[in-house]
């Protein structure tokens, strides 16, 4: 079905119409492919420029009878499987209606555009009794009928050949825009499905306790609309969990606008967000619709809210309590339905405590926490991302399979990765790069990156041999044995450093044979 509403606004439709007024005194109107008036389905009439026409449309069984004759004027073109004018002999006041059939590529009927309450010139005289007696029978309120009679719009044949082109151009456009439109939307819902798939939660690569249960979290709140606080340090992919709830919520279908709060001064942050009128400053030369009027319907996603002034602190919190803001300039409110997801690497409790955040917008943003874990709190995860994004790499760059040396590998391990997986993409696709058609990439491309650094950034002076079996346990069991030291052998605060449970940290203290002896300090060789 063809929603002839969308395609009213149409420039050339518009036109058209505005022409066919001007010239003619002649209206358009649309109907459904059942004949239903589309105007009267809105409680509009646009009578035309005819006394007897508009008399009849003011009388209940005049309306009725309009309706009616438009509903036979459309069965006459219902198999025309053409745009093709087609001029229907009279109306119930013996008036002639011209159609065009709105008919797609496929020969679908949708309806058509029809015009009537005209005379053709050399038919006039011929119609006038019978259009009176009609009026007549009606009881219509006309003061003069023969006055009346002579103020109907009246065209001439060669002006009717005109007019159905325009009729005919009019529908060819309002078929090429609908199609237009049909495969603009289709490729929407292609996409949108493909963000839905690429940002499905088992697309998120993780399998360590600490994602579970992040995960867990993120499966209760999908669903919901409800304000999300993702927490966590840069790089470990806070826009990538927004963008998961967004494309498996409610809400997939509607916007998803991303705005980071940090890039922008107050001034244009809040013409950014809400908008600015005409004339609101220097430079401001036409409107410009903001981006929480964009994201109506959908999603707003604010990255680094932690890094807002307290002034636009109480612009956002206006819009998540009353969903209203006021665009620069403007005196008339604007109202959204929007859904917030913000998204910081601070600590908005501290910063609460310290009078540099707002407690009222923190409780409102706060609803649902999603802390998302940095890479070195889940190293369980680095064989399956390094996988992930080795595949990727060489599949962009039409590469063979790679694949990380048991030594690569045991130096990624011993690196805490302090820009977190977004560093280790950038690794990974600086080693594809260098490795050439090389399967297994060495060590002797690593950079600072991959280096064999310990968490408080020294070198470490060792070097693993074997395989990967082999140097992942001797890796492990020195992060053990220095954990145990650093932490004077305080096996709950170890096992919490190390993301494992206390049990699994004293069955390894077990295995690798490194329960205390009187001093833990010899033990520290290795």
């Amino acid at each position: 079905m063809i929603d002839f509403a969308r395609f009213e606004d149409l420039h050339i439709v518009r036109k058209i119409r505005e022409k066919i007024r001007k010239w003619w005194n002649i209206e358009l109107s649309y109907a459904d492919e059942s004949g239903y008036v589309l105007d009267h389905a809105r409680g509009k009439i646009v009578p035309p420029h005819n006394g007897l026409c508009q008399a009849s449309l003011g009388s209940r069984e005049g309306f009725h009878r309009c309706n009616v004759s438009v509903e036979r004027a459309i069965d006459a073109v219902r198999d025309q499987k053409e745009i093709r004018a087609r001029v229907i002999e009279s109306c119930h006041l013996g008036f002639p209606i011209v159609l065009v059939p709105v008919v797609d590529d496929e020969g679908t009927f949708h309806g058509a555009i029809f015009a009537g309450g005209f005379l053709l010139e050399d038919e006039k005289e011929a119609r006038r009794e019978r259009v009176l007696e009609a009026s007549e029978r009606l009881h219509l309120p006309i003061v003069d009928g023969q006055s009346t009679y002579e103020g109907v719009p009246v065209i001439t044949r060669r002006d009717l050949d005109y007019f159905c082109d325009l009729l005919e151009t009019t529908v060819e456009e309002i078929v090429e825009f609908n199609r237009a439109l049909r495969l603009r939307e289709s490729r929407i819902q292609e996409l949108t499905g493909e963000l839905a798939g690429r940002y499905a939660f088992g697309n998120i690569v993780g399998r360590s306790p600490a994602m579970q249960r992040m995960f867990s979290i993120l499966e209760k709140v999908v669903g919901t609309d409800s304000t999300v606080l993702i927490t966590g340090e840069n790089g470990t992919g806070k826009e990538l969990i927004a963008r998961a709830l967004h494309y498996n919520g409610p809400r997939k279908n509607k916007p998803f606008v991303v705005q980071n709060v940090s890039a922008l001064n107050d001034n244009l942050l809040e013409s950014e967000l809400f908008g600015h009128v005409k004339g609101a400053f220097t430079g401001a030369t036409r409107d410009k619709q903001g981006l929480f009027k964009v994201a109506d319907g959908g999603t707003f996603f604010l990255d680094e809210v932690g890094d807002m002034s307290m002034a636009m602190q109480v612009k956002l919190l206006r819009v998540l309590q009353e969903g209203t803001f006021l665009p620069v300039g403007a005196t008339k409110a604007e109202k959204v339905d929007v859904r917030i997801i913000t998204a910081t690497n601070r600590d908005l409790k501290e910063m609460v405590a310290r009078r540099e955040f707002r407690e009222d917008l923190y409780y409102r943003l706060n609803v649902i926490n999603v802390r998302v874990p940095p890479l070195r709190e889940r190293k369980e995860d680095l064989p399956a991302l390094v996988e992930h994004f080795l595949e990727r790499q060489a599949s962009k760059r039409g590469l063979g399979p790679k694949r990380l040396s048991g030594e690569v590998m045991a130096r990624f391990y011993a690196y805490d990765w302090p820009g977190n997986v977004r560093e280790l993409e950038n690794e990974i696709e600086r080693l594809v790069v260098l490795s050439g058609d090389d399967e297994v990439i060495g060590p002797e491309l690593l950079e600072t990156a991959a280096s064999p650094y310990s968490g408080d950034g020294k070198l470490r002076r060792f070097r693993m041999k074997g395989d990967l079996a082999s140097a992942i346990a001797a890796l492990e069991r020195e992060m053990i044995q220095e954990g145990l030291v650093a932490t004077h052998w305080n096996k709950t605060k170890l096992a919490q450093k190390l993301g494992v449970s206390r049990t699994t940290l004293i069955k390894k203290i077990k295995e690798y044979g490194l329960e205390e002896r009187g001093n833990p300090l010899e033990e520290v060789g290795g």
